[in-house]
């Protein structure tokens, strides 16, 4: 039986890099079978967490309505989550963190729609040549996971690529299709 396979994407680039691993992860993926929704974060409204606590009040994860609400039903979805993001001072887009910020309402006690997500991926990708600034990235994300208990299957950290395009050249669209179909 195929997963339900949430792919969030954090670059406000199109076609950049880290879109490019997306696009390779979801590939081999679907060549297993499985169910991908994709949801670009960078191009929609997401306003960060105003920590109101009137997640769920009216009948819906956030209370404000923005671009969250297109991606909570997907969240609801997903038995597997990939972020895909690129490396940006130490850490997630701004665009992807939004969107994680705002996955506050499913860790609230009167959540009425509990997520079933059991496992996740990170995918990412930097313009510097040394893996330690992946460090950050890779920490936080490895927190996430480890605090809403699911299992770490995969990181894939790619360094030396800026220019669109550049990642073609590194194995890294490869790996990043096995991934997808590794799951």
């Amino acid at each position: 039986m195929g997963k339900n396979i949430l792919v969030i994407t954090g670059s406000p680039r199109k076609h950049g890099n880290s879109s490019m691993l997306a696009d390779a992860f979801i590939k081999g993926a679907l060549k297993m079978g499985h169910t991908v929704n994709r949801f670009d974060s960078a191009f929609k409204a997401i306003g960060g967490c105003r920590a109101c606590d009137a997640c769920w009040s009216k009948g819906t994860a956030c209370f404000y309505e923005d671009g969250f609400s297109e991606l909570a039903p997907m969240l609801e979805e997903a038995d597997v989550i990939v972020f895909v993001s690129p490396l940006y001072w130490f850490g997630m887009s701004a665009q992807l963190k939004a969107a994680i910020d705002k996955m506050y309402a499913y860790d609230k006690p009167d959540c009425s729609n509990a997520l079933k997500i059991k496992e996740s991926l990170l995918l990412t990708c930097a313009a510097e040549k040394d893996t330690a600034v992946f460090d950050g990235i890779i920490g936080t994300y490895r927190g996430i996971a480890n605090y809403l208990n699911w299992s770490d299957a995969g990181v894939l950290a790619v360094p030396s690529v800026y220019k669109i395009g550049e990642i073609t050249h590194t194995g890294a669209l490869e790996k990043a299709e096995l991934l997808g179909s590794s799951l």
